[in-house]
């Protein structure tokens, strides 16, 4: 049996409280026996919302900066699809109602003198987005604006003065963001994040991107559908996968059309899946509500069911490393249209997947990492830092330094974030 090996030190906080870091080595194997994976493709109704909500949050970062040079306080990620309707034919269809997209949060739409036109940035991102990942929708949405500059509660006119976090979303000029002094946590939340992906987990990311995204399938099928979404189960030397591919109608003329689609996709699979679990027996299952002989497929205008009544919601998708694993240390936080800036929900989930990653090249061997904090607290100092590796022989004070470096790149990390370098589901 191994010995786990574990040290705890503390680490420098310039804002006080307690910031230590806790090191397991040689810990047991952590390869779960069973894989369970979920994979949300690009045109799902969850990651339309994420991907949304995150461009708003770039978009609006992106005019801040270059109006005042800081990113303002603000946080879309409450964001909303509601599901519109259509009618689909072999050949075609038509949009009945729009598909709504209710923009929930908080934004600063004044800085000093300056006006932020928030409206303006929202409406023309979400333009630009549609067009790009549903061009097939067109004109069919309606934005709802719900976005506030309400502050967070706090004594007005206390003896010390007025509390900044009730000027929040309203400063007075840029040097009154605290975050120009030094970044704190805006509450207490964790990241969590591991390393390597295992060869399902690979094989899962790739199918999905493949249907769901530009590549060699998609580029000259142009009947295939974005709502993609991939469910695998691996046992042993097998891996059992259901999965659904729309299609979209103005490119399908007749059933025959149809099955002849599938085909294709499940033969595309099947290679896919020889190359990359190549140990594997691997079984497949292509849109499983469907029956042909009834017309009862998966046939869409659009290439989404949002179009038809489905709903997508920020923080109901994929999980910042990209899938939903139940049996892998994952966490409920939404990343997404969170600030880039100070928001942990966000940036200690990518700090975590950076140090799981840096980690595992350096020393190899399975890795897992955890960030929680404490709001208020310095955010390169975690109040809580977890690395649990299964390299017993890894030295942990080098683990520490290499935890360290990364947690002091919270600015680079924004500037990754903002100008779309660093991904975050």
């Amino acid at each position: 049996m191994k010995t786990i090996n574990r040290s705890s030190v503390l680490l420098d906080c310039v804002t006080g409280g307690e910031s230590r870091l806790t090191v397991e080595t040689g810990i047991p194997n952590a390869e779960p026996g069973i894989t369970i994976i979920e994979r949300k493709g690009l045109g799902h109704p969850d990651t339309l919302a994420d991907h949304l909500a995150e461009a708003l949050s770039r978009a609006y970062a992106k005019h801040t900066l270059e109006a005042v040079g800081a990113v303002l306080h603000h946080n879309f990620d409450k964001l909303a699809l509601l599901g519109g309707s259509s009618r689909v034919s072999y050949g075609g269809g038509s949009m009945g109602d729009p598909v709504r997209v209710l923009v929930n949060g908080r934004a600063t739409r004044t800085c000093g003198d300056l006006t932020i036109p928030v409206d303006d940035i929202v409406n023309s991102t979400v333009a630009e987005f549609f067009a790009e990942r549903l061009p097939h929708l067109g004109s069919h949405y309606v934005v709802e604006l719900n976005i506030t500059s309400n502050s967070s509660p706090g004594a007005v006119h206390g003896a010390a003065g007025t509390p900044e976090r009730t000027s929040w979303f309203t400063p007075t000029s840029v040097e009154q963001l605290r975050e120009r002094k030094v970044v704190l946590a805006n509450d207490t939340s964790m990241g969590t994040a591991f390393a390597p992906l295992n060869d399902i987990e690979s094989f899962v990311i790739a199918l999905a991107n493949d249907f769901s995204g530009p590549s060699d399938f998609t580029q000259d099928r142009p009947w295939c559908g974005t709502d993609v979404k991939v469910m695998a189960f691996a046992d042993d030397d097998r891996c059992d996968i259901v999965f659904c591919v729309p299609q979209i109608s103005a490119f399908v003329h007749s059933r025959d059309d149809y099955s002849r689609n599938c085909t294709e996709v499940i033969q595309y699979a099947e290679t896919l899946a020889a190359s990359m679990l190549p140990e594997r027996k691997v079984t497949l299952r292509l849109n499983a509500r469907d029956m042909v002989d009834r017309d009862e497929i998966y046939l869409t205008l659009t290439g989404s069911s949002i179009e038809s009544g489905d709903e997508g919601v920020v923080g109901r998708g994929n999980r910042a490393c990209g899938m939903i694993t139940p049996l892998r240390p994952m966490n409920l936080e939404g990343v997404n249209g969170k600030n880039p800036v100070y928001h942990v929900g966000k940036v200690y989930n990518i700090a975590a997947r950076r140090i799981a990653s840096a980690l595992h090249t350096r020393f190899g061997g399975y890795v897992e990492v955890h960030l929680i904090s404490a709001t208020g607290q310095a955010l390169a100092s975690p109040w809580q830092a977890i690395v649990r590796m299964a390299d017993s022989l890894a030295d942990h004070t080098d683990v520490q330094l290499e935890v360290t470096a990364i947690l002091s790149q919270f600015p680079q990390l924004t500037e990754d974030l903002v100008a779309g370098r660093e991904l975050t589901a």
